[in-house]
């Protein structure tokens, strides 16, 4: 994962000059491609596409040719450091059929660059972000009936990169492996596309986020609102970042998401979500802090809209309840619309899936 203190909308870091060229792309197809599902009836992150995308390298040569292969499993030496040290990053993003056809990409380049940015700060190999981008389009293109032929689904992307240094001791790794495979993927929650859900706010828990996920669901929560520190700042509800809609103390109507500050994912739906409210100019705008003994007094004197968390997988997800030190928090997010998350949810679906033109778009095929 991304842990780089720079925003997502900071200048781009610089590729190397040596790097994989999508141009020099080689291509191994299926036999005969596998029977697509019913996109009705997905589930996140368990069917996947007929092909990947594999490039090795190593620090002796560089970069090899990138290749799309068929999907297969990895052939990997026990002690590679990806399994040992966590020498390992993805990403996420998707493609979305349009109403004319066509597939796109959103804003792909926000995604290309953060991956740079966390290969960097794990050691391992750069590349050209644009040529990762370029291969990516590539592979989608050949998997193209792979997107599914529906508003409520798409194809989720997942470019990995991994150490694979055969040895023993934490040291920068000498191997790695880059690669990228798809899945058609509906509703991230299982309660729906636009369902409210529901949040376990511990103060014990900051990390190990499995643990804490099985926490939150036995005490009939769906995710995890993960506090920080003493002064249980809130941070984001399990994979989401978060957004509130509020009256603040000031009597100001506000959207808020804390700020990137190292400890917060610079999502790229998170940044377009403030863009899109910063070019509405309807209310203010912030990114700072906000303590859960503020958020609680908000709560209690009725000054809540909206709390919605944002995210690849799930887009725009409503919080319903917050479960903070025994107390059962109620959020009226649906009781107001949602107004707001509604209306963002709309204007990113609706440039997701062509049915209005953006430049945060880009067409695969």
């Amino acid at each position: 994962m991304e842990n780089s203190k720079r925003g997502i909308d900071g200048s781009p870091p610089q590729p190397d000059t040596e790097g994989f060229k999508a141009a020099d792309m080689e291509v191994e197809l299926v036999q005969k491609s596998a029977e697509k599902p019913d996109p009705n009836q997905l589930v996140f992150g368990t069917v996947f596409s007929d092909h990947m995308l594999m490039i090795h390298w190593t620090s002796a040569r560089g970069w090899e040719r990138p290749q799309i292969k068929p999907m297969q499993n990895l052939s990997l030496h026990p002690a590679v450091s990806a399994l040992h040290y966590a020498v390992e990053l993805f990403e996420g993003l998707k493609a979305y059929r349009g109403m004319d056809n066509k597939i796109r990409l959103f804003r792909p380049m926000l995604n290309m660059e953060r991956m740079l940015r966390s290969a960097r700060r794990a050691c391992l190999p750069s590349f050209d972000p644009k040529e990762m981008l370029d291969c990516i389009k590539k592979l989608v293109a050949v998997d193209r009936e792979w997107v599914p032929y529906s508003k409520s689904a798409s194809l989720y992307i997942r470019p990995v990169l991994i150490g694979t240094e055969p040895s023993l001791g934490v040291k920068i790794t000498t191997k790695a492996l880059l690669y990228v495979i798809l899945s058609p993927v509906g509703p991230y929650f299982s309660t729906g596309s636009f369902s409210p859900v529901s949040l376990w706010a511990d103060p014990r828990n900051y990390g190990a986020s499995l643990s804490a996920q099985s926490e939150a669901v036995a005490a009939g929560c769906q995710q995890v609102l993960w506090l920080y520190g003493d002064e249980h700042y809130v941070t984001e509800a399990g994979t989401m970042n978060l957004f509130i809609y509020w009256i603040n103390e000031h009597g100001e109507e506000e959207l808020v998401t804390p700020p990137l500050d190292g400890v917060i994912l610079p999502g790229v739906l998170r940044q377009s979500i403030l863009d899109l409210a910063r070019k509405w100019n309807q209310f203010k705008v912030e990114e700072r802090s906000i303590t859960m003994n503020k958020l609680v007094d908000a709560i209690k004197n009725n000054r809540i809209k909206e709390i919605f968390g944002s995210g690849t997988a799930c887009v725009v997800c409503p919080i319903g309840r917050i479960l903070y030190k025994g107390e059962n928090l109620h959020i009226p997010t649906m009781e107001n619309g949602p107004k707001l998350a509604s209306q963002i949810l709309e204007n990113l679906t609706d440039m997701q899936y062509g049915k209005v033109a953006s430049d945060w778009t880009q067409i695969v095929v």
